[in-house]
This record gives C-alpha cells, structure tokens and sequence, in this order.
C-alpha cells in the first residue's frame, strides 16, 4: 500500500473515530445528541448516518432540508435547559462521550433521560419547544418551500378598529405538526407496565412543550399614516423568545404534578383525594420523585453539589446553604490581571495599565 492511501486511510480512521465520540452507539433514537454537533457536521453525515430511529430516519429523507432546523431545536433546547438550572442542585448537566467510558453507555442527559422524574419531564418539554420554535423560524425566514407565514391570516382585521392583519405571522402550526411527526409514536406497541407509563408521560410532557410556544404567541403591529399618526396598523402574530417559553417551563416544572405508576384508561394523578382535579395538557408530568442531587451517586451519573461555585450572600438557590446542602463551603482568593484606562497614544498606538484585582470565590464542600 503506497504512502497516499496510508495516509487516506489514516483519515478515514480519525472521522470514524470522531463520528464515535459525536454521536455514539447507544444514542441511536436521541436525535438531541444533535443539539451539541458542530456547525455543518449533521449535513454532511446525511440523514442514515445521525442517532435517529428508523422513524426520523424516514422522516428525515423524505424532508432533508429541515436537518439544520432540527439541529438548531435541539440546540435551543438544550442551551435553555442549562440557563434556567445553572443555579440549582441539578443543573442540566449533559453526559459528553469519554474515552475512559464504553461507547454510548449513557444517553445526552444520563439518568434523567428515562428516570420519570420532574426533571425527565422538563426536559422533553424544553426539547419539544425547541424544534417547534426552531422549525417555524425557517418557515417564516423562507427557508422551506412547504412551508412560509401563516396564510390563515390574510385579509383578515378590523376596518373599525384600524387594524389589519398583514406582514408574516409564525406558523406555528406547522412546527407543531411537525414536532409532533418527528418525536411522537404510540404507545400500542410498547411492552411491561413501566414502559407505558413513562412513555405516555413523555409523550405529554412533549405536548405540554409544543403548548408553552403557542401559548407566548404574541400580536406586533406596525403603524401607517400621516406623520405617525397611526390612523391604520398592519398587524401579525410572533413568537416569544425561547427564554422566555423557558421561563413558563421553569415555572411548569416547579409545579409539575405527580402521576399515578399504573395507567388504565388515562394518566391520573398519584394522590386518591385530587384525582377529580383535571390534568391540562400544558402542566408537566413525572411518576418518579427526584434523586437526592446534593451527594455524589456514580451509579446514577450524579455529580453532586462538591466544588460547585456558589453566592455567599444569595437566599436563592445559587446560595452555598442550598447549593451545598448545608455542608458548607470553601472560600479563596482569585487574583485576576487585566488590561485597564487604555489610551490612544498619537501616533499610533495604545497605551494601557496592568490591572490587577482579588475576588473571594466561594465553592461547596
């Protein structure tokens, strides 16, 4: 074999290598290992080739165009998900492949992907929001031919009022059915018990994503006439921001309701005496109670709160009596060098002090 298809070979090598640590064996089924994918790579891997299930496999085929949207939702989805828990006990932390680790040993999330607990369910909700947002966006933005404003809008108003609906309103329609498409299945052909219970909460704690973008749908309208006097206003409808569809998600979760472990007709909540109260399809779902956060548990992939930065003086959940669960903390000084009072000096160059600065830092026992 010659030096130039050693070297070819050699190549092939490292991309399979890479594609391993991207996207490993056992995340066939996550299409959120997409969320942490570089800029470009799911286009050029094609749709066979990413860790999804034959299903969004097909689905994928049959719409190639609305790979980058894809990746984009999960991105969304994930990136939301750390802001809104960077301060607390569990902080949305995800499982990167390593190479001490069994390839694909645990999914993006770890354990709280199958765990059935709260934070199982905000996390299929945050996912689900973000390919609905995500998708809808390319919409609006002309990316898709299937696909553009919402035309069930046109030409409506009111002549009395001043307003007419125009400009392009997000079709969240759309990214909803297609949410739907690519993350639902049935639950018919499930096995055990178990299985169908958290299948059906995921399925929910989906809907109730898809629920929170549509429901932060909000009315812009721009104004027309004489010297601004806005005798008539061209109206269309927009999405929120997604930190925002994250914020009702948040407070979702902090009042997610408990749901009974055996499943007849419907899901009903776990206790006897609030089972007539009704569950909407915007509250979040979870069987299980949450894991103690605070201690290091290897077996569940549980980090703990040990070495966490933490704020001395917050009452909040970023302050070291919650964060680290009443263990304590450790304080040290951190010396930080700067540049500083730069001044343009004629000519032709800046002139600045070395500045130098202390910070206490404070981090959990």
């Amino acid at each position: 074999m010659d030096r130039a298809a050693l070297l070819g070979l050699a190549r092939l090598c490292a991309l399979w290598a890479a594609l391993l640590v991207l996207f490993p064996c056992g995340a066939q089924g996550n299409w959120m290992w997409l969320g942490i994918a570089s800029f470009g790579v799911p286009e050029k891997l094609g749709c066979a080739n990413l860790p999804l299930n034959s299903r969004q496999k097909e689905l994928c085929k049959r719409k190639p165009y609305l790979l980058p949207s894809i990746r984009e939702g999960a991105r969304l989805g994930i990136q939301e998900c750390r802001s809104q828990f960077r301060h607390e006990r569990w902080n949305c932390r995800i499982t990167a492949a390593s190479t001490t680790a069994p390839m694909g040993a645990s999914p993006l999330f770890g354990y709280e992907l199958s765990s059935g607990t709260k934070e199982t369910a905000f996390i299929y909700a945050v996912m689900a929001a973000g390919l609905v947002h995500s998708v809808t966006r390319s919409c609006s933005a002309g990316n898709m031919t299937e696909c553009s404003c919402d035309t069930t809008l046109q030409n409506g108003g009111s002549a009395s009022e001043g307003w007419h609906w125009g400009g392009c309103s997000d079709d969240v329609q759309y990214g909803m059915w297609f949410s739907r498409k690519f993350l639902d299945f049935s639950i018919k052909n499930t096995t055990g018990k178990e299985n169908k219970v958290l299948l059906a909460m995921n399925l929910h704690n989906n809907e109730a994503g898809r629920q929170a973008v549509a429901k932060l749908m909000s009315v812009d309208c721009r104004c027309h006439g004489v010297s601004g006097s806005c005798a008539v206003k061209t109206c269309w409808k927009t999405m929120s921001s997604f930190e925002k569809i994250g914020h009702l998600l948040k407070d979702k979760y902090e009042n997610s309701i408990q749901i009974s472990d055996k499943i007849k007709r419907k899901m009903r909540r776990r206790e006897k005496d609030q089972r007539k109260i009704p569950i909407h399809k915007d509250d979040l779902l979870y069987v299980n109670k949450s894991p103690n956060y605070c201690v290091e548990d290897k077996k569940l992939g549980i980090p703990g709160t040990q070495g966490r930065e933490c704020n001395r003086t917050s009452e909040g959940a970023d302050g070291c009596n919650l964060l680290c669960c009443g263990r304590g903390y450790n304080t040290h000084v951190v010396r930080h060098v700067e540049r500083c009072e730069c001044k343009f000096i004629w000519c032709c160059y800046v002139r600045c002090r070395r500045c130098e600065s202390m910070t206490d830092v404070h981090t959990c026992k």
